[in-house]
């Protein structure tokens, strides 16, 4: 079983910064991806930026230049620093990570979610 533990969210101006952090726990052999998606009411969730064990990134279009993912293997943690925010990145964020536990299986698990309200 792997658990999933966010924080990081909350409500910030428009332009503002906030980091959401993503530990992973439990019986991990490796971590492979990590990921952070989000959805908005009433809207589909869609991938805001991944990250693999290599350290290759991609994010959606909307927020590159603005969102950096980071990872830590040695705490097991996905990062997603989200700087010039807009009303627009008001979201529920969710992250997911993916790899192998010690008794060989794979998992795939995602975070309880954390929410992200940009307004003034």
């Amino acid at each position: 079983q792997v658990q999933l533990e966010e924080s990081g969210g909350g409500l910030v101006q428009p332009g503002g910064s906030l980091r959401l952090s993503c530990a992973a726990s439990g019986s991990i052999l490796s971590i492979y991806g990590m990921a952070w998606y989000r959805q908005a009411p009433g809207k589909q969730r869609e991938l805001v930026a991944a990250i693999t064990s290599g350290g290759s990134t991609n994010y959606r279009d909307s927020v590159k230049g603005r969102f950096t993912i980071s990872r830590d293997n040695a705490k097991n943690t996905v990062y997603l620093q989200m700087n010039s925010l807009k009303p627009e990145d008001t979201a529920v964020y969710r992250c997911n990570v993916d790899g192998a536990l010690v008794d060989g299986r794979a998992f795939g698990s995602w975070g309880q979610g954390t929410q992200v309200t940009v307004s003034s």
